[in-house]
């Protein structure tokens, strides 16, 4: 499996030169995840057998985590759909784009690329890894979303896009770093599980793993569109359909089902997991469809179809009911396949009439009978007729639900009047797309191509084949239930046909429903015209952007004022803040008895030090504070030499020598004097602040001195230079052996900085001579100009104010 992964990343780097073949190449690349489906369904006999496929690979052994690869049955279903699903929507790409069309190379290599991701997602049992994958998909999908990226829409559904799903994905990472390290904790997906059964994960603090369990279920929410998170779907459909087949019908949006699914055996007895899906499903269910009756655009139709149908999986993989589950993967199979087709069928509209608009579509389905007859069976899969897979998982949803508890029949009664809203806009669709309008002049349809059509035709016709084969399809999910010891007694299957009983009059009721919906659609439209929701999440969604972007200007605005001495203060105070915290919370209890000097003389040296930076702090003139700093890096030199390190104090002594020629230098192009004049009030808020940090770092050094425990390294340093370094010269040894890296750095950072330090002193003008005024007025100022047109020297411009300010003083 291992070598499948690096197999779509080799694809995805060869993408631009196939695509250099033209349109065509999007079928050669399709031959990738061709081959990986027609692997993995090697796979399905092994499963039958109730074993599972597992390779480990060492990642950060000292962590002991590992890239663990498991596929189960659910694994290899998500698996079987992100390949063969992938593979139509690549073959089909073929005819969608243009010949001429740009960025072909970069969208093919985006789309294998996101197939390895969404594979390796599905497959790997390392939360960790999850987590990679998962990000690796929020990033492919924002390019492949912002694929036009000339239209505005493209870009912000985009952003939208990546900003919502990438929070959720923060969120999750804290989820599941928490699931990993709390007591009796997994990093693996399979473990996590086993151990929520035995209840041996975090033992007796249920508050922190339910604050866990929220945190993965908000990630797995924003992935698959769920209220509050729906909103970035429908914006996505900016993107090309070829996208929106895949993405958002098979595979990206399939993430956060998946990682519900796999949890859910195991954390749906937690009641803040158990009430979070019965209430956010539910009301994504009936709020997609809501929506999707409004929609003109049969695209946007089918992407708020989408929402709705997210909700309803979800509440079936996520209820806590081995029944449930199992038709929750029922449908989580049809969904793949007949919303994939829709979408496709979509594309095939747009591309061969021009519009999308179901207020100008008419009589469509008789220039391409094929696409309508696929869409129709994909469209009445979506709706539950029977026998598609879609109805066999309803069936099964509603015959667990049905006799049970009070909340159980309150999600029937959910379920049932979400899929009567499913019928009415499924209608809507095909009747919007296909079918001929009153009053509506017929719609001129161009050819179409049959590599277009093949794919539709195929997912659809799946989900047919996938009902009618119901015993092995159930066979096969039922080896995932089989694995864990609470859901294992369910002896329960799905069946195509279970009689006339109570789940199948509701069915009917729910075709009926919808139907009689359908028939009043411009009642349904008008009312929800008059009755449409005054705040949404997208609007909340907006301000909480916009407010987020004016907060960051102000403060931005507030703490970036320009002004060094602002910045040195801010540090300095936080600085002094944190540390004074750190002492007053932990002191420190080992102390040492400083010495306050070796000998006079050193006492001598450091007292002139410190004068010497005393004088420059109090001086007004530029070069004597230069100077007077001066003294106090010499007299650090000096102590040097006094404690016997001439080395040392040599390389102080070349680095104050140069560091005051820097100085001069630079003090050429600056007055002679400091020309600010502060308050005394601030000149003592200065002083008293200036020497607090003096003693700050004075008292860290002591204090540093005081709580080591073990043995100083330089006890070892010299034995360790003379051994790996050959040389009794411990500094020299340092500098070229030990540090040689950091020294050569050193050197180039004095290189580079001499080097500009040069090209300011002696830049020329055009003349041939030095303008010495070049980095200040500018050699094309209107000033500079102005004064050239006038004759006047600007150097001796500056003298004269120069030595009026002093005067002046």
């Amino acid at each position: 499996m291992a070598y499948v992964l690096l197999l779509f990343v080799v694809g995805a780097l060869c993408a631009p030169l196939v695509m250099q073949r033209g349109r065509f190449g999007f079928a050669i690349l399709a031959l990738l995840p061709a081959g990986t489906f027609l692997w993995l369904l090697s796979l399905i006999p092994r499963i039958l057998r109730g074993d599972v496929y597992q390779q480990s690979l060492t990642w950060v052994p000292q962590l002991g985590m590992d890239l663990d690869i498991r596929i189960d049955a659910l694994g290899l279903l998500l698996a079987l759909i992100a390949t063969g699903v992938g593979a139509a929507v690549l073959f089909y790409s073929a005819r969608y784009f243009k010949r001429d069309a740009s960025y072909l190379g970069r969208f093919g290599a985006i789309f294998v690329a996101f197939a390895g991701a969404m594979l390796g997602l599905v497959t790997t049992d390392n939360t960790i890894a999850l987590y990679i994958y998962w990000e690796l998909t929020t990033v492919f999908s924002f390019l492949l979303i912002g694929h036009y990226s000339d239209r505005q829409s493209s870009r912000r559904a985009a952003f939208q896009a990546i900003i919502v799903t990438t929070a959720g994905g923060l969120a999750m990472l804290g989820g599941i770093t928490m699931l990993g390290v709390m007591p009796g904790g997994s990093f693996s997906l399979h473990e996590l599980v086993v151990a929520s059964h035995e209840a041996t994960i975090s033992p007796g603090n249920s508050a922190l793993l339910t604050s866990a369990v929220v945190l993965v279920l908000i990630g797995a929410f924003s992935k698959s569109a769920l209220v509050p998170f729906h909103f970035w779907l429908p914006a996505a459909m900016a993107a090309p359909t070829p996208v929106s087949a895949y993405l958002h019908a098979a595979a990206m949006v399939k993430a956060g089902v998946y990682l519900v699914a796999r949890l859910a055996p195991g954390f749906a007895h937690n009641p803040a997991w158990h009430w979070m899906v019965i209430i956010l499903a539910s009301y994504t269910v009936l709020l997609g469809g809501y929506r999707a009756l409004k929609q003109t655009d049969i695209k946007l139709v089918t992407a708020f179809g989408t929402v709705s149908q997210l909700g309803l999986i979800i509440l079936f993989v996520g209820y806590g009911d081995s029944a449930m589950l199992l038709a929750g993967l029922m449908l989580l199979l049809a969904h793949s396949l007949f919303k994939s087709a829709l979408f496709l069928s979509v594309g095939i509209v747009d591309v061969c009439t021009g519009t999308r608009d179901l207020r100008e579509l008419s009589n469509v389905g008789r220039n391409m009978p094929a696409v309508a007859t696929f869409a129709g069976m994909a469209d009445a899969s979506m709706m539950g007729f029977p026998p598609f897979a879609a109805f066999v998982a309803k069936e099964g949803a509603l015959g667990a639900l049905w006799g049970g508890s009070a909340t159980d029949i309150a999600v029937l009664v959910l379920i049932a009047v979400g899929s009567a809203v499913t019928v009415a806009y499924g209608l809507r669709f095909w009747w919007g797309a296909f079918m001929r309008k009153p009053r509506v002049e017929d719609t001129e349809v161009r050819d179409v191509s049959a590599v277009m059509i093949w794919p539709v035709g195929i997912l659809a016709t799946a989900g047919l084949v996938a009902g009618l084969a119901t015993t092995p399809i159930s066979t096969f999910l039922e080896q995932y239930l089989a694995q864990y010891p609470v859901l294992a007694p369910y002896q329960g299957h799905l069946h195509l046909w279970s009689g006339f009983n109570g789940p199948f009059l509701v069915t009917l009721a729910i075709l009926a429903s919808g139907c009689l919906l359908f028939w009043q659609r411009h009642r349904i439209s008008a009312f929800t015209q008059r009755h449409a929701i005054r705040t949404s999440a997208e609007e909340a969604y907006q301000r909480i952007v916009s407010g987020t972007e004016r907060f960051s200007m102000t403060v931005t605005a507030r703490t970036q004022s320009g002004s060094l001495p602002t910045y040195l203060l801010t540090i300095f105070w936080f600085l002094l803040i944190t540390v004074g915290i750190a002492l007053l919370t932990n002191p420190v209890g080992t102390l040492v008895v400083p010495r306050l000097f070796d000998s006079w003389a050193q006492a001598a040296v450091a007292v002139v030090g410190c004068l010497g930076v005393l004088l420059a702090a109090a001086s007004r003139h530029r070069l004597k504070a230069v100077i007077l700093m001066g003294i106090g890096g010499y007299a650090v030199a000096l102590t040097y030499e006094i404690y016997g390190a001439p080395d040392l104090a040599l390389t102080q002594v070349l680095s104050e020598t140069l560091t005051l020629v820097v100085f001069v230098l630079v003090l050429r192009r600056l007055p002679s004097f400091f020309s600010s004049r502060r308050t005394k009030g601030t000149q003592r808020f200065r002083i008293v602040f200036a020497a607090i940090m003096g003693l700050l770092f004075a008292g860290l050094a002591y204090l540093a001195a005081g709580v080591r425990t073990h043995a100083p390294i330089s006890e070892l340093f010299a034995d360790e230079g003379f051994r790996f370094g050959y040389g009794r010269n411990i500094v020299n040894v340092t500098l070229v052996d030990i540090r040689a890296w950091d020294t050569m750095g050193e050197t180039s950072v004095l290189v580079v900085c001499a080097v500009g330090i040069a090209s300011l002193l002696f830049v020329r003008d055009r003349f041939g001579g030095t303008d010495r005024l070049r980095n200040i007025l500018g050699a094309k100022s209107e000033r500079a100009q102005r004064w050239r047109r006038l004759g006047e020297d600007p150097a001796e411009y500056v003298r004269n104010s120069v030595r009026a300010e002093e005067e002046a003083r």
